[in-house]
């Protein structure tokens, strides 16, 4: 009896809502949050705690990776549940415009004049690539012989050049040919990194191709668990067999240096075990988030990051070039210890981030949000039913998600 009220108790694995994912944005934005908060730490001068914190901190980039992974999935998913709408594309990229463009260009317009303020010695950044960043280019500009002059930026144009692409994937092929062509990018974005790592160039870069196979586990789970993957014990097994392929991955190329950006086998492959790790850890908050252990998995704190964290990952570096105009102004000893006193890195770290905080929740409630009501208005058609003749009878309707 008790095991027919777990079942009962256990909702479809994809569904309209996933309050879950918000939390996992949360984690990934608070990743990259401490990442970039203690980069400044030379380790070797600390000692216990200190010196662990300062470890764990520093594999806080792969918060970027756990975004990869989101996107992939969901918009993924946005895409396939709308495949067969007449309005496929408008509707696509006007609701992306409008939740991305914003807040980009608003950061855009804010990194071309606050340096020019005095107020952000560290931070110069030329009109080369703002240009190239409005076109979402900011993860190529070395290819133009300009600098990445703010780094958070690289992310965004992945993200934008999936945009630009996949919509036509998934429009054109089937779900099966999908599914391949996903697994495909998966298992290729190694091979191009070990090139890339050979030929001599910075195989670790952010080149779209370096870095699609996050985007490509994402979309993955995104067919397979309208599919195969539908069912709770195959999701299990998928999530599972994520970790163990992950674990192992890191246990057996620990003597070939996957740790190492500087070896080729841990430049090709250590972001693959990462992406690896995240997918079950997806798949595992989509069982949880639709099980009665739901709890576990939406925790209100992790949601409310999750929910301005696309502000917070624009503004966050920002923030810290403010706190440390500031502590070097009126304390330039301490500024010049910030490397090795764990202490001041906290201090410096609690100011920036709070400072982040508040202005990436300024933005959602007051910019953001302004552009966010417009997206079913400005997305809406004189017919809002897809074409298939089983929508027009009312008889499926597409899963509701947010990315």
């Amino acid at each position: 009896m008790s095991l027919r009220k777990s079942k009962s108790n256990d909702a479809q694995i994809v569904r309209r809502l996933m309050p879950e994912l918000d939390t996992l944005r949360g984690v990934a934005i608070l990743l990259v949050l401490f990442f970039h908060g203690f980069d400044r730490t030379t380790i070797s001068s600390f000692t216990g705690v200190a010196r662990i914190f300062s470890l764990v901190c520093i594999g806080g980039w792969s918060g970027v990776n756990l975004f990869f992974v989101l996107s992939g999935f969901l918009i993924t998913g946005i895409l396939l549940d709308s495949k067969d709408r007449r309005d496929y594309y408008r509707r696509f990229y006007i609701r992306r415009a409008l939740r991305i463009l914003p807040a980009l260009y608003l950061l855009l317009i804010l990194l071309a004049i606050l340096p020019r303020t005095g107020l952000f010695e560290a931070r110069q950044v030329g009109w080369p690539f703002l240009l190239l960043s409005f076109f979402y280019l900011a993860n190529s500009v070395d290819l133009f012989g300009v600098p990445a002059q703010y780094i958070p930026l690289w992310s965004l144009a992945v993200e934008e050049h999936f945009y630009l692409l996949w919509p036509t994937a998934i429009r054109t092929f089937s779900r099966r040919t999908v599914t391949w062509f996903a697994a495909a990018i998966f298992l290729m974005s190694p091979v191009i990194r070990a090139i890339n790592f050979k030929l001599g160039n910075f195989a670790n870069g952010y080149h779209t191709w370096l870095t699609a196979d996050g985007l490509a586990i994402g979309a993955f789970l995104a067919v397979l668990s309208r599919g195969s993957l539908a069912g709770r014990s195959a999701m299990r097994t998928f999530s599972l067999g994520c970790m163990i392929g992950a674990g192992a991955l890191f246990a057996f190329g620990t003597p070939l240096g996957i740790w190492h950006k500087s070896a080729c086998f841990g430049t090709a492959l250590r972001p693959t075990g990462i992406n690896l790790f995240f997918a079950g850890l997806l798949a595992a908050t989509l069982l949880l988030g639709s099980s009665r252990w739901s709890w576990i998995v939406r925790r209100p704190i992790l949601q409310w990051f999750g929910e301005i964290s696309y502000g917070l990952y624009l503004i966050h570096m920002l923030a810290f070039d403010f706190v440390n105009h500031w502590i070097a102004r009126f304390a330039p000893e301490a500024y010049a210890q910030l490397s090795s006193r764990f202490g001041l890195m906290v201090l410096r770290f609690i100011l920036a981030v709070a400072l982040a905080v508040l202005l990436a929740f300024l933005s959602r409630r007051y910019f953001e949000e302004r552009f966010l009501r417009l997206k079913d208005r400005w997305a809406a058609t004189v017919t809002d039913l897809p074409v298939t003749s089983s929508a027009m009878e009312g008889s499926s309707q597409p899963i509701r998600q947010t990315a």
